[in-house]
């Protein structure tokens, strides 16, 4: 999406002066802006300066001359067939998978293709040491074969609203509001905007989806979110299928092949593709999971090309990227690298050599923790690259720049420098302000949060004590699943390595109470420290852990009144729960965070939220004649690009790999475990045999390839078309040399890396015998 140069972007911050001191109302401006946007007719550069292969463009909202830069390059749909409204355009075969990935249906009974990896946990749940089909792969023969994968979930977006001007008209109420300013403070504006922008922001999604249940519409859910810094407000409306199956995987030996060795890295020969399908009831609508369930008759699916590509053929993404920071301050840019990062990266590197310890040694802990390993290595790895990144192509200089120019152009007017004047040094000063205390959270919640899992076991203890039944249910059901992927011998220790190491890398004053137990106590033995505590506490398992939350607890007193003998009760309850040590470790790490950590966050972060949407709308209305994409937010996007390698440091990356260069990674095992393939694997590869899906000009058959379009996390899966709207592979990565794209897109070296539709299908034939599968996708 694009921004037309005469529409100015701050009205949902308080109302800005022009001219003469006159203030702009944001009525006329949002009607004009919101038709503007509804209508998609916002000017482009002249130059068009902006490359084709950047922009995560919200689907239907293209403007017409970015479409004609993609039509260029070789897009042959029209509008129409792309993003029209009627449930049969390109956009409603593209699902969100889970909340966390994307995927595409391919075929009229609901088939949906997505990453090997973005089913991996559904697979590693249904994998037991007996039937363990993560390492063995699995192929359902018929409909009855296909297995449930519980908790799954599909979405398919069927429309948008904007509703921008409901947001800012509550918005502007709510800054009018004397009480509201008096107990805000000196930042208001900023305070105010932070502490209700969710709370509108759900409420009208709420609204919305009574609104769609009240008109007959089936299974709809609704988000709604902010684009462009906090200029519009859009609700997206989905359809949510929660009968889900697994169809087809591969052994993660090729689902995964490369491992950590090759994540985020070029070149790559892994299979990362599984297959599910949506089940919905006799009507087609959404519906719990039941024997008597069909498979989804979707409107619209894909189809499928096994023509291949060349240097330079039009490649198109549709997903749902998750989160790129494109207009953040070079001083947000600082923190995040040296303050965020290093904790992911020092944190999840002591947790990870522990469990590594255990999975090799215990197949079934290998299966339980396999999906979580995964999770906290990704990016553990990414940020890694992305702080590598950041250095090498001088990122934060150059946004120190861009800043520079900002200054320069709002100076240069009296009413823009009253709007924009004391940004830049707000964000200065609230970024050095937090920045002890951020660092000291990051390694917190790397350490407490998301390393320690009976730590979160005694959280959500305490959170299910004190909540009503309702949520209760919610709350056991999910501690009950992760107790499943649980093992009490490997979490002891890896808390007793992670106290040790958070002591290490943080001031004293960030210490909970208990480590002055400890030290004087346990003499600076964490492992007899982290060894008491496991002995000693109930969660360890799920029994002990429902045990304790619903133990009936009654007061040693016998008061006279019903109400107070209840309070009574209630209380010797909460105490009960609060005994446990590893409840009282969680208690002592919440009070620690709550009075030393959380005063400077909560004072800075809605000043810093507010600045950093402040520096967004100041570069759409300083670069109004400059195409501009909003930020991603997990909605549905379309990239567009061509099949592109590259050159970095005198080093050349072909387009695309073939067999060969797979085989020799294989031949490297004996020394590099992530190359690895079983003995039948190997045969089946070096069988060659590649039929239809042999490459036109070589003959070879291709795994992987590069492309130039923008993505991110939450596009694991997303279809890649080509100009035709037909299927050529799946996205599923990046590459290491430009892991800073989250914050900095750099076009020379940019790539999505993707798994060529031939290889999924190939392997869905050789390996898998598939051919009912494959003939369901290509009939």
């Amino acid at each position: 999406m694009s921004i037309n140069k005469h529409f100015s972007f701050l009205i949902l911050l308080p109302p800005f002066r022009e001219g003469g001191g006159r203030v702009l109302g944001g009525g006329r401006v949002l009607s004009l802006f919101a038709s503007c946007l509804l209508a998609a007719t916002f000017f482009l550069s002249q130059s068009l300066e902006c490359r084709a292969d950047e922009g995560m463009w919200l689907i239907g909202r293209t403007d017409p001359k970015a479409m004609a830069v993609a039509r260029s390059l070789g897009l042959q749909l029209t509008d129409e067939q792309l993003y029209g409204e009627d449930g049969t355009s390109l956009k409603d075969c593209v699902v969100d998978f889970g909340d966390y990935c994307s995927g595409v249906i391919v075929s009229s009974d609901g088939l949906v293709f997505t990453n090997h990896h973005c089913g991996y946990s559904a697979i590693q749940k249904l994998s037991t040491p007996e039937d363990d089909i993560l390492d063995n792969g699995f192929v359902a023969k018929t409909h009855a074969d296909e297995r449930p994968a519980e908790g799954l979930f599909v979405k398919v977006w069927q429309r948008t609203q904007d509703i921008t001007a409901e947001i800012t008209d509550s918005l502007r109420r709510l800054y009018a509001d004397k009480d509201l300013e008096r107990k805000a403070g000196k930042n208001r504006e900023a305070v105010i905007y932070s502490k209700n922008i969710s709370r509108l922001l759900s409420i009208a999604a709420r609204r919305a989806e009574r609104t769609a249940k009240r008109d007959g519409e089936k299974g709809i859910v609704c988000d709604a979110k902010a684009f462009y810094g906090g200029s519009v407000f859009l609700i997206n409306y989905y359809r949510k299928y929660s009968d889900i199956r697994l169809v087809f995987t591969v052994p993660q030996c090729l689902g995964n092949f490369g491992g950590d060795t090759d994540n985020w890295m070029w070149p790559r020969q892994t299979a990362d593709f599984s297959v599910f399908r949506i089940y919905a009831d006799s009507l087609g609508n959404p519906a719990s999971y039941s024997a008597e369930n069909i498979p989804l008759q979707p409107k619209r699916w894909a189809r499928v090309s096994i023509d291949g590509y060349d240097q330079g053929s039009y490649c198109m993404t549709i997903g749902y990227p998750g989160s790129t920071s494109r207009y953040l301050s070079s001083y947000g840019i600082e923190e995040r690298t040296t303050v965020n990062n290093i904790p992911v990266i020092q944190v999840r590197g002591v947790k990870q050599d522990v469990w590594k310890k255990w999975m090799r040694a215990d197949r079934a802990i290998s299966i339980k923790y396999s999906s979580k390993f995964a999770q906290s290595s990704n990016y553990w790895k990414n940020s890694q690259g992305m702080n590598e990144a950041v250095a090498r192509l001088g990122i934060i200089s150059q946004k120190q720049q861009r800043e520079q120019n900002i200054q320069r152009w709002y100076e240069a007017d009296k009413s823009r420098k009253q709007r924009f004047g004391s940004m830049l040094s707000t964000l200065k000063k609230a970024y050095k302000e937090r920045h002890d205390a951020q660092y000291a959270q990051g390694f917190a919640n790397e350490t407490f949060n998301r390393g320690i899992e009976i730590v979160s076991f005694a959280r959500l203890a305490v959170r299910c004590a004190e909540s009503h039944t309702n949520y209760r249910a919610v709350l056991e059901e999910y501690v009950s699943d992760s107790y499943k992927d649980y093992d009490p011998r490997v979490d002891e220790e890896v808390m007793a390595a992670l106290l040790e190491n958070y002591a290490k890398q943080v001031s004293s004053k960030y210490l909970p109470r208990f480590y002055s137990d400890i030290r004087k106590k346990y003499k600076n033995d964490y492992k007899a420290f982290a060894h008491d505590i496991f002995a000693q506490s109930r969660l360890t398992s799920y029994k002990g852990w429902y045990g304790l939350v619903h133990a009936k607890v009654r007061s040693a007193k016998t008061l006279p009144d019903s109400l107070e003998q209840a309070l009574a009760d209630e209380q010797a309850y909460l105490q009960h729960v609060n005994s446990d040590p590893a409840v009282r470790l969680y208690t002592q790490i919440a009070d620690m965070t709550s009075n030393v950590i959380s005063p400077s966050l909560t004072k800075t972060a809605p000043v810093i939220s507010y600045n950093e949407n402040l520096l967004t709308q100041s570069v759409l209305e300083m670069e109004q004649e400059e195409p501009h994409y909003s930020d991603a937010n997990f909605t549905q996007r379309m990239s567009f690009g061509i099949v592109s390698d590259y050159t970095n440091a005198g080093t050349h990356h072909d387009l695309q790999t073939t067999m060969p260069s797979l085989l020799a990674k294989i031949d490297r095992s004996v020394d590099i475990d992530d190359y690895k393939v079983t003995p039948d694997v190997a045969r089946i590869l070096r069988g060659k045999g590649y039929g239809r899906y042999a490459d036109s000009r070589t003959r070879d058959l291709n795994l992987c390839f590069l492309t130039t379009n923008d993505i991110t996390g939450g596009n694991s899966g997303s279809p890649m078309f080509n100009g035709r709207g037909e299927l050529i592979g799946l996205a599923f990565d990046g590459n290491w040399d430009a892991l800073s794209s989250d914050i900095s897109f750099d076009s020379g070296l940019t790539r999505c890396i993707g798994v060529d539709i031939r290889y999924v299908l190939w392997l869905m034939e050789r390996w898998g015998n598939a051919y009912h599968l494959v003939n369901e996708v290509l009939k």
